[in-house]
């Protein structure tokens, strides 16, 4: 919901960044595995006991993963790289709840589970929204320039990281959380179905009165 906004704060130092690391020889593709091996040592810590240390790799990870886009938009975006990226955000997104119910499945398994649920259900509308567009021709730079279409809603990247960073500094809260996410992660895949019902309309129904 509020990545549009975050992205017009970030972008220009983010941009900057960027071209720096691309002159120093840094590629997208790397700075994206490098996102997503710091991103699972995070989990890795979690699933360890060490939440509040997992912060600094998860945030770090997070500016990998913004720094990759910056890096090919200096030198070369890439219909792998774009590929590569939104498969290394959903691995990485999926394994800090994965991270927890591991750390305790006996409190965290059920939460977990029904979280890792509406990843799955929000990652999907997401994803086929996408395709969608695509097929259309659509286009959209509210949320940067993307090798996908990026559709917005109630949660998106921003509001994720915040709930990962809660649940590093409240790991005794997970199930509270993750319930409470859980919930709204299914509104947000669903409000995306409801808007995609109007938008994918045929074209003579979209003319109709």
């Amino acid at each position: 919901m509020f990545d549009r906004h975050l992205r017009r704060l970030m972008d220009p130092t983010l941009n900057a960044m960027g071209r720096r690391l691309a002159r120093a020889g840094c590629t997208a593709n790397g700075m994206t595995l490098a996102g997503l091996v710091i991103g699972l040592a995070a989990s890795c810590l979690i699933y360890g006991g060490m939440t509040f240390w997992a912060l600094a790799p998860l945030l770090l990870s997070r500016l990998a993963d913004g720094l990759d886009g910056a890096v090919a938009r200096a030198t070369r975006q890439t219909d792998f790289g774009g590929y590569f990226d939104i498969s290394a955000d959903f691995l990485f997104y999926g394994s800090v709840p994965f991270a927890f119910v591991l750390l305790d499945p006996a409190q965290n398994g059920v939460a977990g589970a029904f979280l890792l649920a509406s990843f799955y259900f929000n990652g999907t509308s997401f994803l086929g929204y996408a395709i969608i567009a695509e097929k259309r021709g659509m286009k959209t730079s509210a949320q940067g320039v993307k090798s996908l279409y990026y559709s917005n809603g109630l949660l998106e990247g921003g509001e994720t990281i915040v709930f990962f960073i809660a649940l590093c500094l409240l790991p005794h809260w997970f199930e509270q959380l993750a319930w409470g996410f859980g919930v709204a992660c299914f509104a947000t895949g669903a409000l995306r179905i409801y808007a995609a019902q109007k938008v994918f309309r045929p074209a003579e129904e979209r003319q109709s009165p």
